[in-house]
């Protein structure tokens, strides 16, 4: 069953353009995970706030990418970091138009 993993964090910098720039290399690696269907990126820089919502095949892949992602921004300094993995309600989902298909 697809499980959705919500991520966010505080961080200084860099967003807009320049997050784009910076993180393309960071981007190109989570496209390779394991068990990942898509991410969105989210950033909001006037309260300093970044992260994700990812959609991944199941509960095994969205842990363990949990567990890996949570280390690696540990190791660029960023804590606390929140994160939740939810259940799809696919049939309703579907209905407002989710990229499930």
């Amino acid at each position: 069953m697809k499980k959705l993993l919500q991520i966010d964090f505080t961080m200084e910098a860099p967003f807009g353009e320049q997050m784009s720039e910076a993180f393309e290399p960071l981007a190109q690696s989570i496209a390779q995970e394991k068990g990942l269907i898509w991410k969105i990126w989210t950033e909001n820089a006037q309260n300093k706030e970044a992260g994700g919502i990812y959609l991944f095949e199941n509960e095994e892949s969205a842990m363990s990418y949990l567990e890996m992602h949570t280390q690696r921004l540990n190791g660029f300094g960023i804590t606390p970091i929140n994160a939740k993995i939810f259940d799809i309600n696919i049939p309703l989902s579907l209905i407002d138009r989710a990229p499930l298909a």
